[in-house]
């Protein structure tokens, strides 16, 4: 879908390379300038044959040069490269790519139409755009962490770096916008993305319900407030998801499981004292996750088992998902596109590849 299409990413750790490499499954080509020493996210925890895998992870398909962006050689290479591409994605700290020389307002000399987007964690905003931070801290100050609370009241630690993963999301979604307003009207832009930004506009909803009600929980029949929505233990100590929100698959679920009676409680509290919800609570104990599973494919009443990590390669949903050739598990953002996962490149494994072409190129 994006054959032909260049994209030079400077980025480095989760955000930008989850972002680049979702252009990279549609086509793109994305050229990733690593530091003589590599992406850092090469050498975090968890090793996969050798490599971090942070790096693994969020680096298949594309290609990899190094460059010491902090000598003149490096830079004029750079330079080189963005001038014959279509976009550029950094993400550093507002100033660094100004001081290299390759912040947008000196590439647009060379590159008049070029799209160029910086993703960071507070853009310009003065007090903020200076502090380095992470996906806590983003999940933290838009307010997102504050929902994920145990029944004490004191916010989760997530096990995934949601903001991270949004980041990259908004990035790869603003490039794609660009690249389509370029082709349209023949100018590039600089675009700069918030990752504390991105997560802030995902509280939509509170915000409204809040200002009008005092209640900052969001929805409060999708907060497992009411017993059609909820999460269930089940007899093997694992948990299912049940989401009848609608009167007909809660029906559905009360008629399959023999207990019409429980039509009229589909909005009931899931507290201790509603004699319903502590009935379903036992039901739902009687049986293991995998009765349970098949019985929500059996029935439609949006019921569905809560994986864990080791589940997912095996599961029937994501057969065409996850791809099948290479030695560790990987899977596709793009399951409906028949493309192949690209290994991750080795470092700066294109650097003579990708110059020498420029420079031929130039000849």
């Amino acid at each position: 879908m994006l054959k032909g299409i260049r994209i030079i990413d400077f980025s480095n750790y989760l955000p930008g390379p989850y972002g680049s490499m979702r252009l990279a499954e549609l086509g793109a080509e994305i050229i990733k300038v690593e530091p003589v020493n590599g992406d850092p996210g090469r050498h975090l925890d968890i090793k996969i044959e050798g490599t971090g895998a942070v790096f693994v992870a969020n680096n298949r398909g594309k290609k990899s040069i190094t460059l010491d962006l902090k000598k003149d050689d490096g830079r004029v290479a750079a330079l080189k490269l963005i001038a014959e591409s279509d976009a550029v994605l950094e993400s550093f700290r507002p100033g660094v790519m100004k001081k290299l020389g390759l912040d947008y307002d000196s590439v647009k000399m060379l590159k008049p139409d070029i799209v160029y987007c910086s993703l960071t964690g507070y853009c310009e905003n003065e007090g903020y755009r200076n502090l380095g931070s992470h996906d806590l801290n983003y999940m933290a100050v838009s307010g997102v962490l504050a929902q994920l609370k145990d029944r004490n009241g004191r916010p989760i630690h997530p096990a995934n770096t949601m903001a991270d993963y949004m980041g990259g999301m908004a990035a790869s979604e603003r490039i794609l916008a660009a690249l389509l307003s370029c082709k349209l009207t023949g100018n590039g832009g600089y675009h700069c993305i918030s990752i504390a930004e991105v997560m802030a506009s995902i509280m939509g909803n509170h915000l409204l319900i809040e200002n009008e009600t005092g209640y900052s929980n969001g929805i409060s029949v999708l907060n497992g407030e009411i017993i059609a929505y909820s999460i269930y233990e089940t007899w093997d100590k694992r948990f299912m998801a049940l989401a009848a929100l609608e009167p007909k698959f809660w029906v559905n679920f009360c008629k399959a499981t023999g207990r019409e009676d429980w039509i009229e409680a589909q909005f009931s509290k899931t507290n201790g004292d509603n004699p319903i919800f502590m009935e379903v609570t036992e039901l739902f104990i009687s049986r293991t996750m995998r009765e349970w599973s098949e019985f929500g494919q059996a029935v439609d009443c949006c019921l569905t088992p809560i994986l864990e990590t080791e589940e997912l390669k095996d599961f029937p949903l994501y057969k065409r998902t996850f791809e099948k050739n290479l030695s560790y598990p990987a899977i596709k953002m793009h399951g409906g596109l028949k493309s192949e996962v690209a290994l991750p490149p080795k470092k700066g494994e294109h650097t003579e590849e990708v110059l020498t072409r420029e420079s031929q190129r130039r000849k």
